[in-house]
């Protein structure tokens, strides 16, 4: 099949490339700043000379949109808004231009725009979409905000004859060089391990393998549209989630952090506490309904086979 994949130079685009090209679909990978074989360049906004690779191709996995991984200040929100509006609209503008479309385009979501909660989990037919919930940052309400404009570009696209998924996707975890398990593993690696805030909120995940293998599964699926859950069937307590990985490693101790001491060390790192104070509760309710299996549903086992990888040098 011929696979492209806007915004596909980030870590999970590079993971998805990886695996497809390994299985010899033929991917094409759209970047602003093109550098290897296979990628194109666009600019996420405006139809281009890149629109004939959306013509005639079989899979659309739209990635892209700014990275979350910064300070959530208003422009870089702006930023984040603008940039996954703009480019899954006119990846929506070029699937309704083709002479022959796409069977599926899959567009990249959030597990974010359901709400910050810890008492039940959050599937497609009974999760609380977020935004309303009491004493929350007005820029978390603003990050849900994004999550549902970014997935009505794509449900307002007139693509009568492609299929259109959104993937609501949680942490997507491989152990390529600065993604966001490299980032958790080296907090505990540095014995920063521990409880955030008390570690109580819920940490929802997906083992990179487990990612493609539902990618895959998602496009053979005529079946399946509409809003899907990408995450590992078990999500589980901060606290839980960063001692798991430590015992991984082999790390005996995690030092515990207050509010306080996480919005320090993500300004440091130039990151927000969103990413480690809101509780995401996720699961795959139609992935299971549809009979999809994960390799690793758990998280000792997905964190003892990505700490196995990166000892002994492998990301694929």
């Amino acid at each position: 099949m011929k696979i492209v994949i806007p915004g596909g130079t980030g870590q999970v685009g590079t993971v998805l490339q990886r695996a497809l090209s390994a299985v010899g679909h033929d991917v094409v990978v759209l970047s602003r700043r093109p550098a290897g074989r296979g990628e194109v360049h666009w600019d996420g906004a405006t139809p281009g000379p890149w629109t004939k690779e959306i013509d005639g191709s079989d899979v659309v996995v739209n990635l892209a949109g700014r990275s979350v991984n910064c300070r959530y200040t208003p422009a870089n929100l702006r930023e984040m808004m603008d940039s996954r509006v703009h480019s899954a609209r006119v990846v929506g503008e070029a699937i309704a231009a083709a002479a022959r479309p796409p069977r599926v385009w899959l567009q990249m979501s959030t597990a974010t725009v359901y709400a910050h909660r810890f008492d039940a989990p959050h599937d497609e037919a009974t999760g609380v979409i977020g935004g309303a919930e009491p004493d929350v940052p007005g820029y978390w309400v603003y990050s849900v905000e994004i999550a549902k404009a970014w997935e009505r570009a794509q449900e307002s696209a007139d693509t009568p004859h492609t299929r259109k998924v959104a993937l609501r996707t949680a942490m997507v975890m491989s152990p390529d060089r600065g993604g966001v398990f490299d980032v958790l593993l080296r907090l505990a690696r540095l014995g920063l391990g521990g409880p955030v805030a008390g570690g109580a909120q819920y940490v929802s995940w997906i083992h990179d393998q487990d990612f493609v293998r539902a990618i895959e599964f998602l496009v053979a699926r005529d079946d399946i549209d509409g809003p899907v859950n990408l995450a590992a069937p078990e999500p589980l307590p901060q606290r839980a989630f960063m001692r798991t990985l430590r015992a991984a490693w082999g790390v005996p101790v995690g030092l515990p952090a207050t509010r306080w001491m996480a919005e320090v060390g993500a300004f440091v790192l130039r990151s927000d506490t969103e990413l480690l104070l809101k509780s995401r509760r996720v699961v795959p309710g139609r992935l299971l309904e549809a009979g999809f299996t994960f390799d690793r549903p758990a998280w000792p086992e997905a964190a003892d086979d990505l700490v196995r990888r990166l000892r002994g040098g492998r990301v694929g």
